[in-house]
């Protein structure tokens, strides 16, 4: 009766592992900026876009000009961009957010 209670358990516990491991996977990966300045325009991504690993995703304008902010760091699509132009980033914040391609 003990040993059929604790395969019970051990079963139930495997399932859970393996429901949360597969909702987590389909999970958007958050961008987050490496450089603090004003977002523009010109090299805002929007959300549907495919991107690849390495595309820029944010430019901000710095003392030496226009400079990518972020890029992605895995290939997906975005599904939501959390800044818009003219908007005051500081480093580390999370400007956007991609869903990553399914393998």
């Amino acid at each position: 009766m003990f040993r059929n209670k604790k395969i019970i358990w051990l079963t139930l516990a495997i399932m859970m592992v393996t429901i949360a491991w597969t909702a987590a996977a389909g999970a958007a990966v958050d961008q987050k900026g490496v450089l603090n300045g004003k977002v523009l325009a010109t090299c805002l991504v929007t959300p549907g876009t495919v991107v690849h690993e390495g595309d820029v995703l944010v430019c901000v304008d710095t003392i030496t000009g226009p400079a990518p902010a972020v890029r992605a760091n895995v290939d997906g699509t975005v599904v939501e961009v959390l800044v818009k132009p003219g908007d005051m980033i500081k480093t580390g914040d999370v400007l956007a957010r991609i869903e990553p391609k399914r393998k």
